[in-house]
């Protein structure tokens, strides 16, 4: 019989105002609005090190950035990427929701043209940084305002949208399986999290979906 196994590292993210982050791959023209307009949103701006252009955080979206050593796993950059994907895509059939991954010239996870999730990560010496958005109920207004990801013409939609209002659970309970799904992908029993390690990340790969 297999024994357990456990994948150690990471780190839980839960975005509790919404912002605006620009990756390494920004084009300023993919933020409709004047900066100095955030702030009559209640949205802040940040410029981050992960890979891909500019997306939206906030409230009711299931957001993990895991931290982990991709060589002791035995993947690489891109299987990494889409394993990501795989856990989102197992992640919204608990929901009856089919979705799929990006085709060529797409990023993130889709449900039909409409994005549901997103991945934009940055990878330095083997370890990994950002990580995976999911939308589970957030305003959706806010992405009004920018183009997600560079990828124009695309509407973005969100659990409760897809699922058409069913009563969700927690979010707590949502995060929980979220966090299994993405054990199941990586085939892992168990996910176990921890503490920031600080990392400091130099000479980064940059991924994005």
């Amino acid at each position: 019989m297999r024994s357990p196994r456990t994948l150690h590292g990471g780190l839980e993210a839960r975005h509790s105002s919404p912002s605006y982050t620009l990756g390494k791959r920004r084009t300023d023209h993919n933020l409709l609005i004047p900066e100095a307009d955030l702030k009559g949103l209640g949205a802040e701006l940040h410029y981050t090190q992960r890979g891909g252009d500019i997306t939206f955080h906030g409230p009711h979206q299931a957001i993990l950035y895991p931290i982990i050593s991709l060589r002791s796993i035995g993947i690489g950059a891109r299987n990494y990427v889409e394993t990501l994907e795989r856990s989102m895509l197992e992640f919204a059939s608990v929901y009856g929701v089919k979705a799929r991954a990006g085709h060529k010239g797409e990023t993130g996870v889709w449900v039909g043209d409409r994005k549901i999730g997103a991945i934009g990560v940055r990878i330095s010496s083997g370890i990994t940084s950002h990580g995976l958005a999911f939308n589970i109920d957030p305003d959706l207004k806010y992405f009004e305002h920018i183009v997600p990801c560079g990828i124009a013409d695309k509407e973005v939609t969100s659990l409760r949208r897809e699922t058409d209002d069913m009563l969700l659970p927690s979010e707590e309970v949502i995060h929980e399986q979220l966090v299994s799904c993405l054990a199941k992908a990586f085939s892992y029993d168990d996910v176990v999290w921890k503490e920031d390690p600080s990392f400091i990340l130099d000479n980064q790969e940059e991924y994005k979906d």
